[in-house]
């Protein structure tokens, strides 16, 4: 009679932790050596490359209808298209591992080291009252932000990031960040 209240009790604690009851934090004690992070957009061929020109947005994926117009409407009232992002939103990797970011999506975006979480050097894309971040300030024209553009289809690697915690963000796209741990 023991065994079995037993055996019911761990399959009720097992099925109450799998469905969240209780909250468990796994700690990754023995991260990747090499870890990768894609980023993704929805732009809308006909109207990026309309207002851009040819070829810029380049993306081939099923559903990809983001207008450029739309974009800048998202981001203006402070809810940014869930189509453009980095995934995951947290990697954990050892230290002295590689980080590849490779872009999947239909046009250029950064891959830049950021102290905190902010805005880009496209100011229509911030989130309201959000300012562009200095790793970001100048966009292009500075070589530390060109540096970190990942362009379609290509990828990016990085390397020799210390123990801790690395925020990343788009400098093109804000809203699209990720948390990097290294261990």
């Amino acid at each position: 009679m023991m065994k079995i209240t037993v055996a019911k009790f761990g399959l009720f604690a097992g099925c109450a932790m799998f469905a969240g009851a209780f909250p468990i934090e796994f700690e990754q004690e023995n991260p990747p050596s090499v870890a990768q992070v894609v980023a993704l957009d929805e732009c809308d061929p006909a109207t990026f490359n309309d207002a851009l020109g040819p070829d810029f947005c380049k993306n081939v994926t099923l559903g990809a209808a983001t207008k450029l117009t739309d974009l800048f409407a998202k981001a203006k009232a402070g809810t940014p298209d869930p189509g453009w992002d980095f995934e995951p939103d947290t990697v954990n990797v050892r230290k002295q591992g590689t980080l590849t970011v490779v872009d999947q999506g239909g046009e250029p975006h950064t891959f830049t080291e950021v102290a905190q979480f902010g805005g880009g050097f496209i100011g229509v894309l911030n989130a309201p009252g959000e300012d562009t971040v200095p790793e970001c300030a100048g966009g292009f024209s500075r070589v530390a932000v060109a540096r970190t553009r990942i362009l379609q289809g290509s990828q990016l690697q990085v390397t020799g990031l210390s123990k801790g915690e690395h925020l990343f963000q788009c400098c093109i796209h804000p809203w699209m960040r990720v948390k990097v741990e290294v261990k």
